[in-house]
């Protein structure tokens, strides 16, 4: 049955009576990084021992929820998050969060088709402007798909926030049921910290296979970052951005000048994203930014819309691949530690651009309890996900060289991901792949010296 159109006011309210709206059983949705809010999430804490069995939806949270801290044990409230932060990944090491699998662009279709019930929004947005709109600032993610599926919305207005331009990044007055004011506190930063020797190695291999006119998508962390900071140096020119997030990084660029769009087919001229996530500088530079589109997150993602861009390049992290090419980006084992993301979409999406590329990084090491491991193994670790699967990997890089999986067999990826491998570890790996008929004997003409075993 359609959903009957109601016209409402925005009614001006206090928190603590916008936290009385809220009953035991119902399904609260708080949404994503900047757009979190904080007044009514304090307001509602007081409530927990009014309440039971009250559930939230939310993403990449930025600052400690007080419902979750007045409820260590999770008597009332409930955490069900679609992307971690770090403190996500601590409520859920502790028992107090669980992980939604979910491709980021397919979000909003999730909320329309799967999602339900949605009984109230609460969203920090810019006060209301002279039309009655409220910005909704730099995470125009899925907020559209759960205000129309939404039984009640109510906005928090803030002027902390960095107002945004482009399509769906703001919500009008006559779609808000309340309206509380804000503290009116600066947005939350994400730390930059400064690229490894190893990120600048890997961030090298990428930036030559980057030429004038393509459109970056650059994930989080420090080798993409790392991309950014050398692309500066390099002779590639009108650069162009389709990406789901916007970092520090990519302004350095933009403010460089060597971001124009001018050769893009989708969006000419424009940066296009879905969110913003960084430091002060960040903000400041969005704010009010008419070179700067912030689009649903079902436009960005979609491979259908990313292809729609020439020479697309996809740079993103992983924490381990198997010597077959699967990648796994968002657990140790059975432990969550950050999610699907938009990765596996923004790998098709390149992969299916005309002259598109994808790039999956990773350090070929990591330090465990003292001891240096592979990040290239003969499998992943029992428990993990598959982020990125094996038929969808095309370039993977680190500090060792780079490698096109594209169009190799599994004997021919095994032998190019040992030779991406840290040194130390590569007798070792050729060993299982042969014993394990990765790579079938005589395969490549004659045996390694790795086949023998002791």
């Amino acid at each position: 049955m359609a959903k009957v159109q109601v016209q409402k006011h925005a009614k001006r309210i206090t928190a603590d009576e916008a936290a009385a709206l809220v009953q035991p059983g119902m399904w609260l949705d708080y949404g994503a990084t900047l757009s979190q809010p904080d007044v009514f999430d304090a307001a509602l804490a007081k409530r927990k021992n009014e309440l039971n069995n009250v559930r939230f939806r939310a993403c990449l949270t930025l600052r400690p929820r007080a419902v979750l801290e007045a409820d260590p044990e999770g008597d009332t409230f409930h955490w069900v998050n679609l992307h971690f932060s770090g403190y996500d990944r601590k409520k859920h090491d502790a028992g107090r969060s669980n992980y939604l699998p979910v491709h980021l662009g397919e979000i909003p279709d999730y909320y329309r088709r799967f999602i339900d019930p949605v009984d109230i929004v609460i969203l920090k947005a810019r006060p209301m402007d002279a039309d009655g709109n409220f910005n909704l600032s730099a995470a125009t993610v899925w907020h559209r798909a759960m205000i129309e599926r939404a039984r009640m919305v109510i906005i928090e207005e803030t002027t902390g926030l960095p107002h945004v331009m482009g399509p769906g990044a703001s919500v009008h007055r006559d779609d808000v049921d309340y309206v509380i004011a804000g503290d009116n506190a600066a947005a939350p930063e994400l730390p930059n910290p400064p690229p490894t020797e190893v990120d600048k190695a890997v961030a090298r291999l990428i930036i030559n296979e980057i030429d004038d006119g393509a459109c970056l998508q650059i994930g989080i962390g420090g080798m993409p970052n790392a991309v950014c900071s050398l692309l500066q140096q390099s002779t590639a020119r009108d650069l162009g951005i389709h990406t789901e997030m916007l970092t520090d990084g990519i302004i350095d660029l933009y403010r460089a000048g060597l971001i124009t769009g001018a050769r893009k087919q989708l969006n000419p001229g424009k940066l296009v994203c879905t969110f913003a996530l960084g430091s002060r500088y960040l903000y400041d530079a969005i704010d009010r930014n008419p070179d700067i589109e912030f689009h649903p997150v079902d436009y960005t993602n979609l491979p259908e819309n990313i292809m729609r861009n020439d020479n697309v390049v996809a740079i993103n992290n992983t924490t381990q691949i198997d010597l077959t090419g699967q990648a796994s980006s968002e657990t140790d084992g059975h432990r969550h530690l950050t999610g699907t993301g938009g990765q596996a979409q923004f790998v098709r999406g390149a992969y299916a651009s005309k002259g598109g590329k994808s790039f999956i990084c990773l350090a070929s090491t990591y330090e465990r309890h003292g001891e240096r491991r592979s990040r290239i193994g003969l499998s992943l670790t029992p428990g993990n996900t598959v982020t990125t699967t094996r038929t969808d990997m095309m370039y993977v890089v680190t500090e060792y060289g780079i490698t096109n999986l594209k169009g190799k067999c599994v004997a021919e990826r095994a032998q190019a991901l040992i030779g991406l491998a840290h040194p130390d570890f590569r007798e070792d790996l050729e060993r299982d792949a042969y014993e394990n008929g990765l790579i079938p004997r005589g395969f490549f003409g004659s045996e390694s010296r790795a086949t023998t075993t002791p």
